[in-house]
């Protein structure tokens, strides 16, 4: 599988964004997909993660109520809405690929990576 983030850019503060994650093959329903951050000088953190039908979603504290996660699997893609972007949100933003069933809030569980899209949120 492999992973194309797109949609990062410039926003100002509570300003939104939509990311989206294209990937190729046949079997992107099959994964469960998430995305995540990094800072600069900070570790990558868990944002969000949806299940392979879409139906299970989980969020990072820090984003629940303003971001949203989705796929359309029969267009290979998933997306993250984020509204009320604050500074912290400023980041590098991977998506990833997951074939297990659980562990979608652990990185160390993705077996596939994107390249990530850059998120800079101005104040």
């Amino acid at each position: 599988v492999q992973l194309q983030a797109s949609g990062g850019g410039l926003v100002q503060a509570g300003g939104s964004l939509r990311l989206s994650c294209a990937a190729s093959g046949r079997t992107f329903s099959r994964y469960g997909m998430g995305w995540f951050r990094q800072a600069p000088m900070k570790e990558r953190e868990f944002v969000a993660a949806i299940d392979w039908s879409g139906i299970g979603t989980y969020y990072a504290d820090s984003v629940k109520g303003r971001f949203t996660i989705s796929r359309d699997n029969a267009k290979n893609t998933m997306y993250l809405q984020m509204n009320s972007l604050t500074s912290e949100d400023t980041a590098i933003y991977f998506c990833a690929a997951n074939l297990g069933l659980v562990g979608l809030e652990d990185g160390r569980r993705y077996d596939y990576w994107g390249q990530g899209t850059l998120v800079t949120v101005s104040s």
